[in-house]
């Protein structure tokens, strides 16, 4: 059952990390709720390091972490995946 968790914060994490990036980003749905995993789990990974990832209640920190990886890891994905298909941006 954890796995269809992962896929579900992967793909709500992916798309709040689609609409705070500005502009259009190239990448389907399918690599969004991956890349949304992806930043998950280096949020969570960062959450650990800085020894918020277990508090009583609500962790908002390592939420707000989650959230930044998605950002990174949409972002830098978005790039990669248009320069791959050639459909670079212009500025």
């Amino acid at each position: 059952m954890s796995w269809l968790w992962a896929i579900i914060v992967g793909l709500v994490l992916g798309l709040i990390a689609k609409a705070i990036i500005p502009g259009k980003q190239q990448i389907p749905l399918w690599l969004t709720t991956v890349f949304g995993i992806i930043g998950a789990v280096l949020g969570n990974w960062m959450a650990t390091q800085f020894g918020i990832n277990d508090t009583k209640g609500i962790d908002w920190g390592r939420h707000l972490l989650q959230v930044v990886g998605a950002v990174v890891v949409v972002g830098v994905g978005d790039a990669i995946y248009a320069s791959l298909r050639g459909n670079r941006r212009r500025a």
